[in-house]
């Protein structure tokens, strides 16, 4: 049963990595591979027999982590009168849920709050560098995806791998 929860991680962690890709690249994050991450991981979590998180904890961590973004993604379209975070930036945290249980989830969103800043001022950054702009990031546009993902993939390796090590 290890193995298998160690097959579905790394596929999660590799569903991951091409989501963030795909978002850099065309700012967009597939519904395919949102739904292909929350699958994995209610398959991981049944293959360990749910012992971290029971199947309502998940479900409810999923629609915690996707009404969170929602109601930011509101609030943030009606105040800038344009889309702030796109519906794909949503269901990935509603697919991280599934991994992570509530805490998790909030500690994903959080982590990757703080990493997509960093991406935005290292992007910032590099157009004061090399344009000769001035350093602002007022309307600095980046895709938010990629900071989720690393924030995922921290509260995956702080809530799940201590209990996959405990198997070994």
């Amino acid at each position: 049963m290890d193995i298998l929860a160690f097959c579905l991680l790394g596929l999660g962690v590799m569903v991951m990595i091409a989501l963030a890709v795909i978002d850099l690249k065309t700012w967009l994050l597939p519904d395919k591979l949102n739904a292909t991450l929350g699958i994995l991981g209610v398959g991981f979590h049944a293959a360990l027999g749910f012992q971290i998180f029971p199947p309502h904890e998940l479900i409810f961590a999923g629609l915690i982590g996707a009404g969170i973004l929602y109601v930011i993604r509101f609030f943030g379209n009606r105040a800038y009168q344009q889309d702030t975070l796109g519906l794909g930036d949503v269901k990935l945290l509603g697919a991280a849920g599934l991994w992570l249980g509530i805490d998790g989830v909030i500690m994903a969103m959080t982590l990757g709050a703080f990493a997509g800043i960093l991406h935005g001022v290292g992007v910032a950054t590099f157009k004061t560098l090399r344009h000769k702009e001035p350093f602002n990031l007022r309307r600095l546009a980046i895709p938010a995806g990629p900071g989720f993902c690393i924030g995922i993939f921290i509260a995956m390796m702080w809530y799940l791998m201590p209990f996959l090590m405990e198997g070994l």
